[in-house]
């Protein structure tokens, strides 16, 4: 399902199971389910959903392997309804463990923008599959989609894959001190759970010693940071839009410090590359960094990730040891070349762009029509988010536009995908408009 006025023709419609083909290999799957087919037998008064979400808790630590997809993460800490796991989803609808049917404004953490279950991504990674999609050689797909990326990406002129963001970025910052035989990282984002940008419990303070956090957007803090790490600053990592794009200034005060000192300056498109554009924030800048990390949209919401960059940086990886037993398996990769054809075909960025922009519209006069104070609609149209002042109020809202019929991101960022159509759109507003008045009711009680 796709705007007609951005892509032509196509109506709104009732959720769609994963898309019918003629290929053979897809034939082979097994057929849709019928409704309620995929959920727990037995009494129907049971909620299903509430029996998930406490089976979940028994069985893996904190509910989620996931951490964002933990209750807490999705509603909050005072939440005590919400659905928290699905049976099937297809373009932008999720069904829930308790049969619910909801628009999905999350899109997997921002994964997919094709729509999940795409019809051209599954028959590639079905194709893939059933040619077996792993061995005890390099697959094929595994250059030919390298190639590619190195025509998408601005600084690509080699590639490395892996199979998570976290991952891709720590070898990216492995790859930066073998580079440069330095040891201090100056950082600005998010980039994962791994060691060496982390405080948490767990991790050695030797480790913590080597890595200098800096706030999104203070060129003074970037300039100062490095000046401390002086000549053992092995790399500046910037995650480049948080909440907002940042100035010019600042990213370019980053490119100068980092050829000031002999730094590699590394940017974390996780979330930026194939949304802003295909090649990411630096295609949109035009500043290119030595390296560069992909993955979410790049294979449609399937495992992979990528290290890319300069060929004299990215050799440096020949030097150290980077390496996963299943980075170049092949029904990820095959996911990766279906999504690169789709932004061949089409701009789906600029179309991610304006329903970004329709979705964010229509949450805003959600708010404004309600008279609910301390929300705001915030953002950049790709990525955006509604910002609460009270925590309390926020859990509530999430909690109720679930019960209305959509899934609202906690926080940053709510995700367009090209499935997100006419019809979503108004039942997003409807939605958020009968949270928001219902949330504002039950305070005023």
């Amino acid at each position: 399902m796709r705007f007609s006025r951005f892509f032509g023709g196509g109506k709104a419609d009732e959720p769609e199971q994963t898309n019918g083909t003629d290929d053979a290999a897809v034939d082979e799957l097994p057929p849709e389910s019928e409704e309620g087919d995929a959920v727990p037998e037995g009494e129907r008064d049971v909620d299903y959903d509430v029996e998930w979400r406490e089976r979940a808790v028994d069985v893996v630590p904190g509910g989620a392997s996931t951490g964002s997809k933990r209750v807490a993460a999705l509603y909050g800490d005072a939440s005590t309804g919400g659905p928290t796991h699905f049976v099937r989803a297809s373009g932008c609808h999720v069904v829930t463990a308790g049969e619910r049917t909801l628009i999905d404004c999350t899109m997997a953490l921002g994964s997919v923008t094709l729509g999940y279950a795409d019809e051209a991504v599954t028959r590639a990674v079905v194709q893939a599959a059933a040619a077996g999609n792993v061995a005890g050689l390099s697959p094929t797909i595994e250059i030919e989609v390298a190639e590619r990326l190195c025509d998408v990406i601005p600084c690509a002129e080699q590639v490395r894959f892996m199979k998570s963001g976290a991952e891709a970025v720590a070898a990216a910052v492995r790859i930066a001190r073998t580079y440069t035989a330095r040891n201090h990282i100056v950082g600005s984002g998010y980039f994962g759970w791994h060691d060496w940008a982390s405080t948490d419990a767990g991790v050695p303070v030797s480790v913590q010693s080597a890595f200098t956090r800096t706030a999104f957007d203070d060129v003074a803090a970037l300039e100062a940071a490095c000046a401390r790490a002086g000549n053992d600053l092995a790399a500046i990592v910037i995650e480049p839009v948080v909440e907002r794009l940042p100035s010019r200034e600042w990213i370019e005060a980053a490119r100068r410090i980092c050829d000031a000192q002999g730094a590699v300056l590394v940017f974390d498109e996780i979330k930026t590359g194939f949304r802003l554009r295909p090649g990411g924030y630096q295609e949109q800048v035009g500043i290119e960094p030595d390296l560069a990390t992909f993955g979410k949209a790049m294979a449609n919401g399937y495992p992979i990730s990528a290290v890319v960059g300069r060929a004299d940086v990215m050799q440096a990886v020949t030097r150290t040891w980077v390496s996963s037993t299943l980075a170049s398996e092949t029904t990820a990769l095959a996911a990766v070349a279906a999504v690169l054809q789709a932004y061949e075909r089409d701009d789906v960025c600029d179309t991610l762009a304006k329903i970004g922009e329709e979705m964010m519209g229509a949450v805003s006069r959600a708010v404004s029509a309600s008279g609910l104070a301390g929300v705001t609609v915030m953002g950049i149209a790709p990525m955006w988010f509604v910002r609460f002042d009270e925590p309390e109020i926020e859990t509530r809202f999430l909690e109720l536009a679930a019960e209305e019929g959509v899934l609202f991101k906690r926080g940053p960022y709510n995700f367009a995908c090209v499935a997100h159509d006419e019809r979503t759109i108004i039942d997003i507003e409807e939605a958020a408009s009968s949270a928001l008045v219902r949330t504002m009711e039950e305070r005023e009680r």
